[in-house]
């Protein structure tokens, strides 16, 4: 072997450790992260439910205040409306009882001052209304109601004004006419709250969820005018105790007392909803007895007003002897408009004779 052959081989080394491999170099570039600490996500996500559950409940709990406060008002509302409308009805019914006391008739001036002691009252009761903050969702009932009391309070005003000449020596058939119009205006409080008020303050309990009626809240009812009769002239007369056709002093005896009134075989009942058909026109016979002792003949005139509406019927009779009945029949000139309407019937012997209990008859009469 040569020494060049010797060379070439590879050197094998016997002695010491081995040389170390050269370290890996870390990969450059987007190599995959070691996985997130999982328990981080867990408690961030419970914290997140948790808060979420804080706010509801906190949502809820506004909520349920709301409604109840919602409630709390719809019923204090009804309760003071109910208390107010109470008090209303009792200031009517003192002022009927002034206007038609037991016994004659009475001093004007003192009644005027009666009647301005009744207006205090009912400005007082309007004042409370006006004065109260009503809920939301009885904005328009309450105005409603409102209204209704200030038409009462007007009115009661307006009949202090004119009762002096009603009742003075010289009875003014204009003062009595204006008391009939006053009569209606507290008419039409009754109607303005008994059909539009009261049934929206029950809506809108109905609609909160709270119970109306039996152990619910209660809408307090009745009403201002005593008796439909009070929108007829001639029945203010009479609880006036005064002339009705403009005469003086208190109403004399009449010649022909009126006995009944019907329609066909329906009689009409004072103070009572009677019912007719509105078309045709309808006809009253008309009932009356001679109460004079004259010995008759002459001619009767018989009359029908429906108050309010501007028709009228008017018939002509031949007066009985004395003690005795005598009929007419009497047609209405149009057919009223449907609904209740105060109706007047009368008998007179001359214009001049006016009418008063004895020979009219008032009742409210329902044409359908």
């Amino acid at each position: 072997m040569s020494f060049f052959d010797e060379a070439d081989e590879p050197r094998t080394e016997t002695h010491g450790p081995p040389r170390n491999p050269s370290r890996p170099r870390r990969p450059s570039g987007t190599g995959r992260q070691p996985p997130r600490d999982q328990s981080v996500q867990t408690r961030r996500a419970v914290l997140a439910v948790a808060l979420l559950i804080v706010v509801i409940l906190i949502a809820l709990g506004v909520h349920s205040c709301q409604v109840s406060a919602n409630e709390s008002a719809l019923k204090d509302y009804t309760n003071h409306v109910s208390s107010l409308i109470t008090q209303s009805n009792a200031t009517g019914k003192q002022l009927f009882g002034q206007l038609a006391p037991s016994g004659g008739q009475q001093n004007g001036p003192a009644v005027q001052t009666q009647i301005n002691g009744t207006l205090n009252q009912a400005q007082n009761e309007l004042r409370s209304a006006r004065d109260y903050s009503a809920p939301d969702a009885v904005k328009t009932a309450n105005q409603n109601f409102v209204l209704a009391l200030k038409m009462r309070a007007d009115g009661i005003r307006n009949v202090a004004g004119q009762i002096q000449p009603a009742l003075g020596n010289q009875t003014s058939q204009t003062a009595v006419n204006s008391i009939a119009a006053e009569m209606a205006r507290f008419y039409a409080s009754d109607v303005l709250y008994k059909d539009y008020a009261a049934p929206e303050i029950a809506a809108a309990l109905h609609a909160a969820g709270i119970a109306v009626g039996g152990n619910g809240e209660t809408i307090a009812g009745g009403q201002f005018v005593p008796n439909l009769l009070w929108l007829t002239p001639s029945y203010i007369s009479g609880q006036l105790h005064v002339a009705s056709s403009g005469g003086t002093g208190p109403a004399s005896s009449h010649s022909h007392k009126l006995t009944q009134v019907a329609i066909g075989s329906n009689t009409m009942v004072p103070g009572v909803t009677n019912h007719t058909p509105a078309t045709p026109p309808a006809v009253f016979t008309l009932t009356f007895t001679n109460a004079s002792g004259s010995s008759g003949g002459g001619n009767l005139t018989c009359n029908v007003t429906v108050a309010g509406t501007g028709i009228t019927g008017t018939a002509t009779a031949t007066a009985p002897s004395a003690g005795q009945t005598g009929t007419c029949q009497v047609t209405l000139s149009a057919s009223p408009p449907v609904g209740v309407h105060p109706v007047t019937a009368s008998v007179q012997s001359s214009p001049s004779e006016g009418t008063n209990k004895t020979n009219s008859e008032s009742f409210p009469l329902d044409f359908q």
